[in-house]
């Protein structure tokens, strides 16, 4: 179907596991040593890169060679930053406060009970969410329009991420914004720029695979995945909970667009 070699990709998906596999359980051994289990959520960028290396390695002489170094590229560096951005964020924190409540309901051993919950459950989901990384480097066809809209729209998202997360981590140095809502550069046209940042990253690598429509079939589970989980999993909603009491932001809801940039509202 549209060129598409299912049994060499079947196989990159056992490859892909083991990759994910060994990027968790090593994970899991320093958060143990180190007895903070929030490193894990370094992991999840690292673990995207580590799929986007072996599928690349593993479908050579399969797929478009530009389209294969083209979606790995774009995801390890959209991994790797992400890791940096949150391992530098983390430094010297103690454990995360979702997996302190979370590990409170450990029915035994909190480490066993983690790795079950949070660290197989994390692989699973990047190894669901990677589809198109992996589909899109069996595509044996030349890259067209949608392989450009989409490097296109991964750069849309990679900018949002990156900036946005850039613009909240320099607000909050400043001793005299504690307590304060960041409004400000991008977040003052979305509550959410790295999430919408994200949600552009993941459409953009789908795009890429959408040169073959096998491909595209395969893969399209990841953005919605990633979309559901961004809106209304554990992204926006979740953050939105733990920010709700805050003096000021109330009122920034009622000004900022959830999630799509817009101009800020005028107050009536």
């Amino acid at each position: 179907m549209n060129g598409l070699d299912w049994g060499a990709f079947a196989l990159n998906l056992l490859w892909a596991a083991a990759a994910v596999l060994a990027v968790m359980l090593a994970t899991f051994a320093v958060a143990v040593r180190r007895g903070v289990h929030r490193v894990v959520d370094i992991a999840w960028g690292v673990a995207f890169s580590a799929v986007a290396v072996v599928t690349f390695v593993a479908s050579a002489g399969e797929g478009d060679v530009g389209r294969r170094v083209l979606v790995t590229v774009l995801t390890v560096v959209w991994g790797l930053r992400l890791a940096v951005h949150i391992a530098r964020r983390g430094h010297g924190d103690g454990e995360d406060p979702r997996y302190d409540a979370l590990l409170a309901k450990a029915p035994g051993n909190r480490d066993l009970y983690a790795l079950r919950v949070v660290y197989l459950l994390q692989g699973a989901l990047v190894l669901l969410v990677s589809l198109p990384v992996q589909a899109a480097q069996y595509v044996p066809a030349d890259m067209t329009a949608f392989a450009w809209a989409g490097t296109a729209l991964w750069a849309v998202g990679l900018f949002f991420e990156a900036v946005g997360d850039a613009q909240l981590a320099r607000f909050k140095a400043d001793p005299a914004h504690r307590g304060r809502i960041m409004d400000r550069g991008l977040w003052r046209y979305t509550r959410h720029p790295n999430y919408f940042g994200d949600f552009c990253v993941w459409w953009g690598l789908f795009l890429i695979a959408c040169d073959s429509g096998a491909a595209a079939l395969v893969s399209v589970v990841s953005p919605l995945v990633m979309s559901f989980l961004l809106v209304r999993g554990s992204g926006k909603p979740l953050l939105e909970r733990h920010m709700s009491g805050r003096p000021g932001y109330a009122e920034y809801v009622a000004r900022t667009s959830g999630f799509f940039p817009w101009p800020p509202r005028r107050r009536v």
